[in-house]
């Protein structure tokens, strides 16, 4: 099902590995015309994308993949989440409406302006944020067609220190944050991802980010999608904001990435 589209890539894992590593903000790139729609300078888009980017969260995910016994499959955004998150509701259910940060962004991680009040989004909703919704959902679809459940780890990354955008901010932030949700991730797959960052550092649940990314065709109501989210804190593995990657954090990081999909893809 590769698209030919340059927005996202999804990449060929085992036959039998019911695992999809999903790497949604790892990328920098803002196609011209959308750049048109911003109102920053290039300065402060350059700031901007080293605040909001999940830096090297992509190449992590290569390099766990490389690393397991059965290769999971990949869903990589090619993309700026500038363009559009594909993580968020597309709708008035996604509490990030409040800071200016739904599907599409209108606000900065600081509060200023990305896009002016008149901007309409629905080009880009239907232009990115739909193909790829849909994708996702047919990746799921596949895994759950061929070994009867899917797995979706999400790989991010967040700052060693608060921004302004951030809703839930004001507690723990761990080396590690993993974030859950109530019906896709049950306790096993937590007890298996808390033994595969082990001495990583210190672990968190649902502190400073909570929730993980089901297609909203599946979102409640099957329980063969199962779903993490892993946040790694930045200062583990680079230099911030938008800083080179640090070698043996990297490494580290793809080794205990590699052992959360060797554990989940064993039954």
């Amino acid at each position: 099902m590769n698209d030919p589209s340059p927005s996202f890539e999804y990449l060929p894992g085992s036959p039998d590995s019911p695992v999809v590593l999903h790497v949604p903000h790892s990328s920098r790139t803002v196609p011209a015309a959308v750049r048109q729609g911003i109102t920053l300078d290039d300065d402060a888009l350059a700031r901007e994308l080293d605040h909001i980017t999940d830096a090297h969260t992509a190449g992590i995910a290569a390099a766990a993949a490389e690393r397991c016994a059965l290769t999971p499959w990949r869903f990589v955004n090619r993309l700026s989440r500038l363009v559009t998150d594909p993580e968020r509701f597309p709708d008035e259910r996604e509490e990030m409406l409040a800071v200016g940060m739904g599907a599409v962004y209108t606000r900065t991680t600081h509060g200023e302006e990305l896009r002016p009040a008149s901007f309409d989004a629905r080009p880009l909703v239907e232009r990115y944020f739909r193909p790829y919704a849909a994708a996702m959902t047919e990746a799921v679809g596949e895994r759950l067609a061929a070994v009867g459940r899917a797995v979706i780890i999400d790989v991010h990354s967040y700052p060693a220190e608060r921004l302004p955008y951030e809703l839930h901010g004001d507690g723990p932030r761990p080396a590690v944050c993993l974030g859950s949700d109530g019906f896709h991730t049950p306790a096993r797959l937590l007890d298996q991802a808390a033994k595969a960052f082990e001495g990583f550092g210190d672990l968190g649940v649902d502190s400073p980010f909570q929730g993980a990314y089901v297609p909203l065709e599946y979102y409640g109501t099957d329980r063969r999608v199962g779903a993490l989210m892993v946040e790694i804190r930045r200062d583990g593995y680079m230099r911030e904001p938008g800083g080179p990657a640090d070698g043996p954090g990297v490494r580290a990081l793809a080794d205990a990435l590699a052992r959360l999909v060797d554990a989940v893809s064993t039954v």
